[in-house]
């Protein structure tokens, strides 16, 4: 049987916790050294409609450092520009290769490819969600902070595919989360919705929606921003930047959550926008480290739906 990660609600609290557990693992094995090759002969098909920096090389590594094979592919070199249903690449592409991230632009797409395909395939970002880079981050604040359990969390920022995946992730781990949107901006309601649905099986829903940023971030133990125009909005950047004021990530926002607050930002940053300059130049920032764990992440990730570790 296999199992896609097309959103984190495809997920259950062992399924994270064992991703958690053996992405740090991995990490400690390579910073020692230590080579773990379980994937070699194995490949990983990416379909990109999107640019990409941190995506798609931490995936490409990832899987050459499991002893695997990336082949990239844009949507452009493909047959899928000619407009071949989607059902058959996905289909072919079962026959050529293990496993299959996607980045692209409507979720849907990447919900046909799963249900036509007979390998995994992971969301490595859409407009939608983007549930890779929370696996990644909350892995990072395991590192710092010693766990997730009880810890303030807030997003401060657009409602966009990464605060999606946050949302996600809170109703299935129960999440101490706080997000802070401009009005017009916020969470959509299918994302509500169905991340309510998963909280009432867990217990209490802790998620809290605001448009107030400054008492969002009273007490915050994390704070997490992403630029206010994602791809493809970029028309929208001047009515934007009107809208987000005063949800910059400065030093006078944090100076309201507590004083050993962690700042996460999945990049790339627009300096002086939606982060101050001092902010991402701070000592002790965690910004590179969040995206080194991309890789290690992907690692656990590949190395767990390629060979079938839990299911």
């Amino acid at each position: 049987m296999k199992k896609d990660i097309l959103s984190l609600l495809d997920l259950e609290v062992d399924d994270f916790t064992h991703l958690f557990q053996r992405a740090i693992q991995l990490k400690k094995r390579f910073n020692q050294g230590i080579s773990d090759r379980p994937l070699i002969g194995k490949s990983l098909g990416l379909i990109f409609d999107k640019k990409s920096t941190r995506t798609r090389v931490s995936f490409e590594t990832a899987m050459i450092q499991l002893g695997g094979t990336p082949i990239y592919m844009s949507t452009q070199d493909t047959q899928i520009s000619r407009n071949e249903p989607a059902e058959d690449t996905a289909r072919v592409l079962s026959r050529y290769i293990d496993a299959l991230a996607m980045r692209t632009f409507d979720h849907s797409l990447v919900e046909k490819f799963a249900k036509a395909s007979t390998i995994p395939v992971i969301n490595a970002l859409t407009d939608s969600f983007h549930p890779c880079q929370i696996l990644s981050d909350i892995m990072t604040v395991i590192e710092v902070k010693g766990g997730y359990a009880g810890k303030k969390i807030v997003w401060v920022g657009d409602g966009n595919n990464v605060a999606n995946s946050w949302v996600n992730a809170a109703a299935v781990l129960d999440l101490n989360l706080v997000v802070a949107t401009p009005e017009g901006y916020g969470i959509p309601d299918y994302v509500k919705n169905s991340s309510a649905a998963r909280c009432s099986s867990k217990g209490a829903n802790k998620i809290v929606f605001t448009h107030d940023p400054a008492e969002a971030v009273k007490d915050a133990d994390v704070v997490y921003t992403d630029v206010w125009a994602s791809m493809g909005q970029e028309e929208e950047q001047s009515k934007r930047e009107a809208a987000f004021k005063g949800f910059q990530v400065n030093r006078e926002l944090l100076s309201k959550a507590k004083p050993d607050v962690m700042v996460l930002h999945c990049l790339p940053a627009h300096r002086g926008e939606e982060i101050s300059e001092e902010i991402l130049e701070a000592p002790g920032a965690v910004f590179w480290d969040q995206a080194e764990n991309k890789r290690h992440m992907h690692k656990a990730i590949l190395e767990t739906l390629i060979l079938k570790t839990r299911y």
